[in-house]
């Protein structure tokens, strides 16, 4: 019996369009809910949410055996924290602040075994080979570990074409509210040059035959987004959609008109 398929690598591999959600609300509960709404995928965020190892692996747990593929982003992209997500069954893995060649080569090392990569060997202990049922596990896994990279400065969109032609780099997913910081925009994701930015990010990742992603809260955005060619896209979180739907009921219910000239604070 070999590694569980990675469904989300197979569909970007055959170019089917991947529709997802942020999950950081820090829930196994969420979780389980929001793999019960139909998304292709759903972003565990251990870098913005409330989320630890434990928390992490319960989510993990929560939606691995659903129709929506888990992916997990680490606070950063350190060895260790990968293995120990790894052995808990995580496959895909989006890696924030990648700047340099030599980031990206040293997470494709850490996300396999050895001699093609770093990773220990100590899955039997963990629910990625089912608690040391599946046999072929160590054998078959490095195949189905799908690893995005984020590209969210100006010095990682002067290093994209070395990051992009990196084997074992199967995505790259611009960070907009990042990027819109990095280049004088904090706040407007959707300025000018930061479309531009992105636009021409696209079309240079495309050449690599890497798959692109990005996320956005404003539907106009998804739209133009998609229409630039991302491969996979989140279009929402479970924060923005709960606290959405508590404030939108109660302003329903008292008749009270819902303000227009919030901005928030990036996703």
């Amino acid at each position: 019996m070999p590694a569980p398929k990675n469904t989300f690598k197979a569909a970007l591999r055959e170019d089917r369009f991947q529709l997802g959600l942020w999950v950081a609300l820090g829930s196994a509960y969420a979780a389980e809910i929001a793999s019960g709404s139909g998304y292709d995928w759903l972003l565990l965020d251990g870098e913005h949410g409330p989320n630890d190892m434990p928390l992490l692996s319960a989510q993990i747990g929560a939606v691995r055996d659903t129709a929506s593929h888990p992916i997990v982003r680490p606070p950063m992209g350190e060895a260790w924290l990968l293995k120990q997500l790894l052995d808990q069954g995580a496959q895909t893995f989006l890696i924030p602040m990648v700047e340099t060649a030599e980031q990206a080569r040293a997470l494709v090392r850490a996300v396999r075994y050895p001699p093609a990569g770093i990773r220990g060997v100590g899955a039997g202990l963990g629910r990625a080979s089912d608690f040391n049922r599946t046999p072929e596990y160590l054998t078959t896994a490095n195949d189905e570990i799908c690893l995005i990279v984020q590209i969210e400065s100006r010095a990682a969109l002067a290093a994209l074409d070395e990051i992009a032609a990196i084997d074992g780099v199967d995505g790259l997913f611009i960070g907009p509210s990042d990027l819109a910081a990095d280049m004088g925009y904090l706040g407007q994701p959707s300025a000018a040059p930061v479309r531009e930015a992105i636009r021409d990010a696209f079309e240079r990742i495309h050449k690599h035959g890497k798959a692109r992603g990005i996320m956005t809260v404003v539907p106009e955005q998804a739209h133009e987004y998609r229409a630039m060619g991302a491969d996979f896209m989140a279009i929402g979180t479970d924060v923005n959609c709960l606290v959405k739907a508590m404030d939108g009921l109660r302003r329903d219910f008292l008749g009270i008109a819902a303000a227009t000239d919030g901005k928030g604070s990036g996703y």
